[in-house]
């Protein structure tokens, strides 16, 4: 989209004249989004457009930026009190009389983080979000803590971020930034930017980049080296604070932020696995995270509905408002991992071929925590059915950032006794319904370009062989070497691939399992017999789904979950023999 339906004016401070845009219900919440270096304010054009769907959203280009008028003489026009006198005069135009949320990306944080810090925006602020630009205070702090009391861990820091910095140095040299950006830099921009951070091809950026670049050059050269050289003492932040933080950022270190509890005291931090220019890339997540975090901050949000505060569980920082599709989530592992996901803050959806148990469990995750929960009724072994499922998602919901096929069912019988059709049917749902996951929504994973993961649902029989468990644990061991093949595919386009292997847990695929070569009776006694076993374990479904959070945090290739999993695996890798030898036994059923 582009900023065309805006409603625009200008705002008159300190000689320049300030492009001020506005968008959706003004009698609604003021988000205030400041852009970058070297951007203009069409950076925000995709996150704003969501955001305005709830809130009064404020575009602003930043003095000598886009369609806003420079300083002049350039240098001293673009201090950090300048742009704080900026940022008053368009808060004061456009919500004189309640305070505003801000959002700033790069150099649009490193100003912010000044608002946020001063006195005299005290009061005018209700929430800040921040990504990719710390405060120079702070910075400053940092790198003289780690000067005066050196470790080698710290001054591993110090030279990590000064080798990520190199362009600041090169933003300090007298006129060679301005020829250049001028020049073939200014040129050649736009697909730098679609070939290194995977930036979509749109009205971002604009015909104005080059003076916008020249011009943002004294961003540094007017604030950096003296406040990094004498930060203030009392940059506490005076609002709430949520930190997004992508960890593939090549101009700035995570490490930066350690220390910012001690400078914000009530602090929301948030992960994301995606390079520098998230607005342009990740409009989806930082529209979610940036809503909620506002919605948390009001006593309503924009629809007008009341809003509990952000997730603050041990995952909320890796997965709030993040995209995570659980199939076979109407009961057992796929349902408790439908909830823990929604705890942590996800958006849901629950797939499962039980309609009205998929239904029933995103309303218990809208319940738990999560911002958005939707049920699908889908047979995953539906070729057809699953790109149905993948297209309609995409469309309504957006990519899926954590994929967790889980949907299966247990057979357990002879392999002379089980018939074709029970061959065919356990595959089609435990093998078949993994490939059509992770085909369809793999690929748009990939496509998008920003990475994700994707968590296949085998079992300890994946690599413990059994007489009774023939066609099942072939499934699983198919799912458990194609997610190790998927693995290193996907690597390249940074989406992990995990196979969780958990064993005797307590669900309810005991009680459908089919038995072969029995009549129904002793189906049922069977059954029975099975799930008062698995009731005696009580393992219960929680902690695999713990498990599945925790694989995905830590890219987990192999989770082998229950204690009874963990001892197969290394049995299979250390005496496959006797594993061999204990498949002989026949089952005690």
């Amino acid at each position: 989209m582009n900023l065309s339906q805006a409603r625009e004016r200008y705002v008159r401070t300190g000689g320049v004249d300030l492009c001020v845009a506005e968008l959706g219900d003004a009698d609604r919440p003021t988000v205030v989004l400041v852009h970058g270096y070297p951007d203009s304010k069409e950076v925000w054009t995709e996150v704003a457009a969501r955001l305005a769907e709830q809130w009064h959203v404020v575009l602003y280009d930043v003095r000598g930026h886009g369609r806003s008028t420079a300083p002049k003489p350039l240098r001293g026009g673009f201090t950090l009190e300048k742009l704080t006198d900026d940022f008053l005069a368009v808060i004061d135009a456009v919500s004189p009389d309640r305070p505003v949320h801000v959002v700033g990306h790069d150099w649009g944080s490193v100003q912010s983080w000044e608002f946020v810090t001063v006195g005299r925006t005290e009061g005018r602020i209700a929430s800040f979000t921040s990504m990719s630009g710390p405060s120079l205070d702070h910075f400053g702090h940092w790198i003289k803590q780690r000067m005066t009391r050196p470790t080698p861990r710290r001054v591993g820091q110090l030279l990590g971020q000064g080798a990520k910095s190199w362009y600041v140095y090169m933003l300090h040299t007298p006129a060679l930034p301005e020829l250049a950006w001028r020049g073939p830099l200014g040129k050649r921009w736009p697909r730098i930017l679609e070939r290194l951070e995977k930036v979509p091809a749109g009205d971002y950026p604009t015909a104005s980049l080059p003076d916008d670049a020249a011009h943002g050059a004294w961003l540094y050269r007017d604030n950096v080296r003296a406040r990094l050289s004498r930060p203030r003492a009392d940059a506490y932040a005076h609002a709430p604070v949520q930190l997004i933080t992508p960890t593939g950022d090549s101009f700035l270190s995570e490490r930066l932020y350690d220390d910012l509890e001690s400078w914000v005291p009530t602090l929301v931090r948030r992960s994301l696995p995606a390079k520098h220019w998230v607005p342009r890339t990740r409009p989806d997540q930082l529209a979610a995270w940036i809503g909620e975090f506002v919605a948390a901050n009001e006593s309503v949000g924009g629809d007008g509905a009341p809003r509990q505060p952000a997730p603050q569980g041990p995952y909320a920082q890796h997965f709030g408002g993040r995209l995570v599709l659980v199939t076979g989530a109407a009961s057992g592992i796929g349902r408790a991992t439908a909830f823990a996901f929604a705890e942590a803050g996800a958006r849901i959806v629950a797939v499962d071929r039980d309609a009205e148990g998929a239904a029933r469990t995103a309303e218990m995750a809208r319940l738990i925590g999560s911002p958005a929960a939707w049920g699908e009724a889908v047979d995953v072994g539906d070729e057809a059915a699953m790109e149905k499922l993948a297209a309609l998602v995409a469309a309504e919901y957006g990519i899926v950032d954590v994929l967790v096929n889980n949907a299966g069912i247990g057979l357990s019988g002879s392999f002379l006794e089980t018939t074709s059709e029970e061959w065919k049917k356990v595959l089609d749902v435990n093998l078949w319904g993994v490939i059509h996951g992770c085909r369809f929504f793999g690929k748009q994973m990939a496509d998008r370009g920003q990475g994700g993961h994707i968590v296949n649902t085998a079992s300890a029989a994946a690599f413990q062989p059994s007489r009774a468990l023939p066609a099942y644990s072939t499934s699983k061991a198919a799912v458990l070497m194609l997610s190790e093949c998927l693995r290193a595919e996907l690597a390249e386009k940074s989406i992990g691939v995990s196979a969780i292997c958990p064993g005797i847990v307590n669900t309810n695929i005991t009680r459908t399992t089919r038995f072969t070569g029995v009549d129904e009776a002793e189906q049922d006694r069977l059954r029975k017999r099975t799930s008062k076993l698995y009731g005696r374990r009580n393992y219960p479904p929680e902690k695999v789904a713990d498990a599945i959070l925790r694989a995905v945090v830590r890219n987990q290739a192999v989770v082998p979950v229950t204690p009874e999993a963990r001892g197969a695996r290394l049995l299979s890798r250390l005496s496959p023999g006797a594993l061999r030898s204990v498949a002989r036994l026949k089952p005690p059923l």
